[in-house]
């Protein structure tokens, strides 16, 4: 592995680590300002109608489905984090691929702060809530990994061609590998 890819590979851990922290950090302050120490607390209303924070134990995934599942979301989390660190190391050292690397550490974030939940708490801590759409009560975590998939679709779709991802793919076809040695 070239120094350049050991540097990138660095700032990326130290950036993951940086946003998993300040995910576990507002949990932190929603467990101890909005549950409360005697499990009493109270909504911080941040616009009346419009956003509030509210303490909520998520015990499922997005919009608390399959609740009480938590061994299929740790084991479902770390084989979706060793995806990321594969492709991470196929992505070449180009400029044009920053963007990619960047959704790739917010993802991988935002999977390991949920994670940190499920094996410590049995649950994830969701703390946001929009009134507004009535919109179902989530955590910053959530916001990495839905903002990076959104993201990374549009990257997909629209920037990068067939040939920028031929590096990434994992499995190939017969036809496409005997093609690349002719």
């Amino acid at each position: 592995m070239s120094s350049n890819k050991i540097k990138l590979a660095l700032a990326s851990l130290l950036g993951s680590v940086l946003l998993v922290f300040l995910d576990q950090y507002t949990k932190f302050f929603a467990v101890n300002s909005l549950k409360g120490t005697d499990g009493n607390g109270q909504d911080i209303v941040i616009s009346e109608g419009i956003l509030r924070l509210h303490y909520l134990e998520n015990r499922g995934a997005a919009f608390s489905i399959m609740v009480d599942r938590q061994l299929f979301f740790i084991i479902l989390t770390i084989v979706v984090c060793l995806g990321i660190l594969v492709y991470y190391f196929k992505i070449p050292l180009e400029r044009k691929y920053v963007p990619l690397i960047l959704c790739l550490n917010f993802l991988f974030s935002g999977a390991i702060g949920n994670l940190i939940d499920r094996i410590s708490n049995g649950f994830v801590v969701d703390f946001i809530y929009f009134e507004l759409i009535d919109f179902p009560v989530f955590n910053v975590a959530d916001i990495y990994v839905t903002c990076s998939v959104f993201l990374l679709f549009i990257l997909v779709v629209f920037k990068y061609k067939d040939e920028d991802l031929e590096p990434l793919m994992i499995f190939r076809t017969k036809e496409k590998d005997s093609s690349d040695q002719q």
